[in-house]
């Protein structure tokens, strides 16, 4: 395949070759425009050429003249063909549960589009510039949560997004107002498309949903592995820890590239600060930190290893032609098994194993810092007058039970199958059962790091006249800009939602930058 897809700040260009992670996210979140390039749309019309050549002949073509799934021994004349691509949208948009989020949605239909794009799965081109069309609008299909089992694709989520190109079913227009898909696309000045042979079974047959998800949980991992660094370094200051484990030698007897890239991060965070080094001294009785402070680089950096694996299983599928039949580049129509979800669905459990570890272990540096018997010097909980005040004693509540639910979400959905069509479809990945959780866990971890953030940060206050270090410093800084410092007890919920926004718009990882470049 030629490599034509380009991306601006604005705008995706599709043409035959892979997309990038970057520009799914900018699609998904940002709203960026999409347009098929010329070779995307001759291609589009070649492959089309094939499934019409397939439909007038003779040969029985999976989808094309025979039913679907437990069903495709049924032969179906041509006057029926395409009769059968509407039913198969109308009975697949079976979801149920609650509504899938805009950016999710958006990212699916750009997947399922770049697929399109490709011309293997044979559609009309102006199928494909109907999906266009839609994304470019911002209308947004309402796909409900259940309803995939990670086989022969995502069925149901696309099959809602095929409905709504279909002018059937709802959508959610440019303002997020739900209504009738008919009237969001007149209103936009889009017209329904009219189905053809294959098309129907081309817009549903895809890991597009499993595999949005996956792109989007490793854009956020990614800045809250980073993040993560810097409350772990926060945490180590404010106990009164060592940076001396985090030396690069030591690093490279054992030599993961994650583990490398998150002690040196912490190092850079705790240079130059005076707590550190008002216990550095011959005087000092410490002999080692708990593990919680010592090996949180060998922790992060297995997660960063394993995010460095996802990755790569998501570039590679950004580069995939998913779809059953698929056209060849020789010209063969031929069935296949690319539709299975396993190689996505493992790496978002993956994933979902990686940051419930780290998010535990994040609960019990927090948990250190509040317990007079182990934090070095600290009042309990942090409390302004404790026994009056309780400081964070319930903050770490709530952090330890999100960090229970991340464990529970961390039992891995593939491992599980359930036959469904008539055991035709004997074997499925649970992929978006995978992602699905992990979105959760994502979720989750946000939070986490949140309490820490603001427990290490109110810890460090409490280390006054001693200052931290120039990074963590303006990390303090930057979240004291929007919750105070030490005091009596006050209203908790909200100061907790606030660092977690600044973890979640990258703020956190941009002020302790000011400083240190992070890895």
């Amino acid at each position: 395949m030629s490599t034509t897809t380009t991306a601006t700040a604005d705008e995706v260009v599709l043409g035959r070759s892979s997309l990038t992670a970057e520009e799914v996210v900018a699609v998904a979140r940002r709203g960026a425009r999409v347009r098929l390039a010329d070779d995307a749309l001759k291609a589009l019309a070649e492959g089309r050429e094939q499934v019409r050549a397939l439909a007038e002949g003779d040969r029985p073509a999976y989808g094309v003249s025979t039913g679907f799934g437990a069903l495709a021994t049924r032969h179906i004349a041509p006057d029926l063909r395409a009769r059968l691509q509407r039913s198969l949208v109308r009975s697949h948009a079976a979801g149920a549960g609650a509504e899938v989020e805009a950016e999710v949605v958006r990212a699916l239909m750009l997947l399922r589009l770049r697929t399109l794009a490709s011309g293997s799965t044979g559609v009309e081109p102006g199928t494909a510039r109907a999906l266009e069309g839609m994304l470019n609008a911002g209308i947004t299909p309402v796909v409900l949560e259940y309803g995939s089992l990670g086989c022969s694709g995502d069925l149901a989520p696309l099959s809602h997004v095929a409905l709504a190109l279909m002018g059937e079913g709802e959508v959610r227009d440019s303002s997020g107002e739900r209504r009738p898909a008919a009237e969001a696309l007149a209103a936009a000045g889009l017209e329904p498309v009219e189905l053809g042979a294959k098309e129907g079974l081309a817009l549903i047959n895809g890991t597009d949903g499993m595999l949005g998800m996956l792109v989007l949980a490793c854009h956020d991992l990614e800045r809250l592995l980073r993040t993560a660094d810097v409350t772990a370094a926060m945490s180590v200051e404010a106990l009164l820890g060592t940076d001396r484990v985090f030396a690069a030698d030591l690093q490279r007897m054992r030599p993961h590239p994650g583990q490398a890239d998150a002690a040196a991060n912490m190092l850079a965070l705790l240079a130059g600060s005076p707590i550190v080094a008002s216990h550095r001294g011959p005087d000092c009785t410490r002999v080692q930190d708990a593990y919680s402070l010592r090996c949180a680089p060998q922790v992060a950096g297995a997660a960063r290893d394993t995010l460095a694996h996802a990755r790569a299983v998501a570039e590679r599928e950004l580069a995939a032609v998913i779809d059953n039949p698929v056209i060849t580049p020789d010209g063969r129509v031929e069935s296949n098994g690319n539709f299975h979800g396993a190689p996505v669905g493992y790496a978002l459990d993956f994933l979902a194993i990686a940051a419930a570890d780290v998010a535990s272990i994040a609960e019990r540096r927090t948990d250190r810092m509040l317990d007079v018997a182990r934090s070095h010097g600290l009042p309990a909980f942090l409390a302004d007058d404790p026994g009056v005040d309780s400081g964070h004693m319930i903050a770490q509540y709530t952090q330890a039970g999100l960090v229970s639910e991340m464990k529970r979400l961390a039992a891995p959905a593939s491992v599980d199958s359930i036959p469904s069509s008539a055991m035709q479809e004997d074997h499925v990945s649970m992929g978006w059962s995978a992602a699905r959780k992990l979105r959760r866990a994502v979720a989750a971890l946000t939070d986490v790091l949140a309490v820490e953030l603001l427990t290490a940060a109110r810890a460090l206050d409490l280390r006054s006249p001693l200052e931290p270090g120039p990074a963590t410093g303006a990390v303090r800084g930057a979240l004291r800009a929007r919750v105070p410092g030490p005091g009596p007890d006050r209203y908790l919920a909200p100061e907790i939602a606030d660092a977690s926004a600044l973890i979640a718009d990258g703020a956190v990882v941009e002020a302790a930058e000011t400083a240190v470049p992070l890895r």
